[in-house]
């Protein structure tokens, strides 16, 4: 189960770098302006408050080579704005920025946009503007990350467990409480020394430099994971006591003090930290990884225990006659009733400050992933569902055991039994309270003797446990995986941050083409494909087109004719026909211009034959 874990976490890390919460919302100059003298400063204005680093700004002259300029820094009393002094005398042409900035949430996010002094440049040069991620740092800082949330609800969890559900050996829960604990300690280090160059898009090498982590300690995010290291001390303190006295010497709300401490070093980190509604999305996400914790570790703790309870050999002895082991299970499923409780309630809260709208849901890679996370929890509550059936078989078996002993020891006290073994009825006997309950060497039982039935057997608590104990491995599955997606959505852009981006005006591309696919369909055989239109370069005024046809095995396909034409609606322009002419192997025309910048439709339409064609269409944005 834990190789697999790791594979998915593996697999889900690789899909791509971690989206920030932070949205460029204006930068000035903006973005593809033509200025008649150089500016004082480029400023740029974020949605949110965001971190500087020592090369925040990267400014590029007409040439293509960096030009140094000043320190950045926050403009005065706007921790939301950055601005970098443009130094004097570069004379004129188009400039190049590239810029990089850390969220509130700790994810970096980086851009570029460009401007011209004077006049643009003839012709654009080729700018490197760096990685936005190192691949090596990336799947390291998410593995980590991975770890680190794995181990909480571990550490927790179990803790919890042992606190509040009081197993009656305590003994086998050392391990995992230890596992958790040094795999948080480890994940946390790690976290710490790559903190920098997950910053700044450099390689896990960089996380030597004394310099690069001094400046990691002096900031929120650094301090946020240093305060979790320094926890860490005392939650050790608290498991030793809680493993050598057991937990009638331990004090739950020290526990609790400490739990909700680690929690919040993770909300100060995540999503909630920045955004609306701050103070309430902090409590929430709190509530929500401590009930996470409580439910996913407590799975965990329980397991081992079922475990140890059913690994008996012996097939006479049944481990679920032991009172104790049935009211230890009975109280983690009161728990683990409460921790969903707090799950549901806080999820829901969640996921409305996270998405937005409705149509977040499907359009968004948040909304995607809750959905995916949502039908986990599904499977989850299912299997939980049948546990908690099976709880209560396992404690009405065991209530009905305890009560059959009970009697039968009450029958044998009140029935002498001679030395030579058990007295049998006789006709004088009247009163069946002085037939021995232990059954005769020979002969029918003593209950046929007076012509009674024998009751229907009950469930065997030893049965029911094992049972219990194939119900929660499942559910640890099935929970293995909502860990996963959850620590994967914490990392991904929220779908209300989404929506804010795609209605701002784009400002990181450097000069080149605007790429849009449109796909059409026919409805005969062989008539479906998609048209790849390229306009070069994206902007106001005279702009070069190459249109490509792919036939439906994404092979080039030719086809007899191709119209495109595009039209702005909310200025009531157009439809303005490309006039695109056959090159040989694709479409094109050097003289498609564009009066003013917006959002246009593209609409492409593709004959394949004599009789049939299709249209589809797409928005293409034109800047200035």
């Amino acid at each position: 189960m834990v190789l697999g874990a790791v594979l998915l976490l593996l697999l889900l890390g690789g899909a791509g770098p971690a989206s920030a919460h932070a949205v460029l919302r204006s930068s000035d100059p903006a973005d593809g302006t033509v200025l008649k003298a150089a500016p004082a400063s480029v400023t740029l204005t974020f949605s949110e408050s965001v971190g500087l680093l020592d090369d925040s700004f990267r400014l590029f002259g007409p040439d293509g080579r960096r030009v140094h300029t000043g320190e950045a820094r926050h403009a005065p009393g706007h921790s939301d704005t950055a601005e970098v002094a443009f130094p004097a005398g570069l004379g004129q042409g188009t400039f190049t920025v590239a810029w990089r900035v850390v969220s509130a949430d700790s994810h970096p996010v980086s851009g570029a946009f460009t401007f011209s002094v004077g006049k643009p440049s003839p012709t654009s040069a080729a700018v490197d503007t760096g990685p936005d991620e190192n691949p090596a740092t990336g799947a390291l800082w998410d593995l980590a990350r991975y770890a680190a949330y794995g181990a909480a609800a571990l550490l927790i969890g179990t803790a919890a467990f042992v606190l509040l559900c009081r197993p009656p050996d305590p003994g086998p829960l050392r391990r995992p409480l230890a596992a958790g604990w040094w795999t948080l300690l480890a994940s946390t280090v790690v976290l710490l020394a790559l903190r920098a160059p997950y910053e700044t898009g450099a390689g896990p090498e960089s996380a030597l430099d004394p310099a690069a982590l001094a400046r990691t300690l002096t900031d929120r995010p650094g301090l946020v994971l240093l305060a979790r290291l320094a926890l860490l001390a005392p939650v050790a303190a608290f498991l030793v006591r809680l493993s050598r006295r057991g937990p009638s010497r331990a004090t739950p709300a020290t526990g609790a003090a400490l739990a909700l401490a680690l929690a919040l070093t993770w909300a100060a980190s995540e999503h909630a930290s920045a955004g609306i509604q701050v103070p309430s999305a902090m409590a929430s996400s709190v509530l929500h990884l401590l009930a996470m914790a409580v439910w996913l570790g407590g799975l965990t703790a329980l397991l081992t225990t079922l475990q140890r309870a059913t690994a008996d050999p012996d097939p006479e002895s049944s481990s679920g006659d032991d009172p104790r082991l049935t009211a230890t299970v009975a109280r983690f499923s009161r728990v683990a009733f409460l921790a969903v409780t707090v799950l549901v309630a806080t999820g829901v809260y969640q996921s409305w400050r996270g998405l937005g709208s409705w149509t977040a849901l499907t359009d968004t890679a948040y909304g995607r992933l809750l959905l995916a996370k949502l039908a986990a929890v599904v499977l989850l509550l299912a299997a939980a569902g049948g546990s908690r059936r099976l709880t209560a078989r396992l404690v009405t078996a065991a209530g009905r055991a305890g009560t059959a002993a009970t009697g039968s020891e009450a029958v044998q006290e009140r029935t002498p039994e001679p030395v030579g073994g058990p007295s049998y009825p006789t006709a004088r006997t009247t009163a069946p309270q002085t037939v021995s309950t232990s059954a005769p060497l020979s002969g029918p039982p003593a209950g046929a003797a007076f012509g009674t039935s024998s009751p229907r057997p009950s469930p065997a608590p030893g049965g029911c446990l094992r049972a219990l104990r194939r119900s929660v491995l499942a559910e640890v599955a099935v929970a293995v995986a909502v860990l996963v997606v959850s620590t994967v959505l914490s990392g991904t852009l929220p779908g209300r941050a989404a929506a804010e981006a795609a209605g701002t005006a784009p400002a990181a591309g450097i000069p080149g083409a605007s790429v849009t696919t449109i796909p059409f369909d026919t409805g005969t055989p062989g008539g479906r494909g998609t048209v790849q239109i390229t306009l070069e370069p994206g902007r106001v005024g005279q702009n070069a087109v190459e249109a490509v046809v792919f036939g439906p095995d994404g092979g080039l396909s030719t086809v007899p004719e191709l119209r495109l034409s595009l039209s702005l609606p909310a200025q009531k322009i157009g439809p303005i026909d490309a006039r695109l002419t056959d090159k040989g192997g694709y479409w094109g025309t050097d003289s498609l211009s564009l009066p003013i910048p917006g959002a246009w439709t593209a609409k492409a339409t593709v004959r394949v034959s004599e009789l049939d064609q299709a249209s589809g269409s797409r928005t293409v944005r034109i800047l200035r």
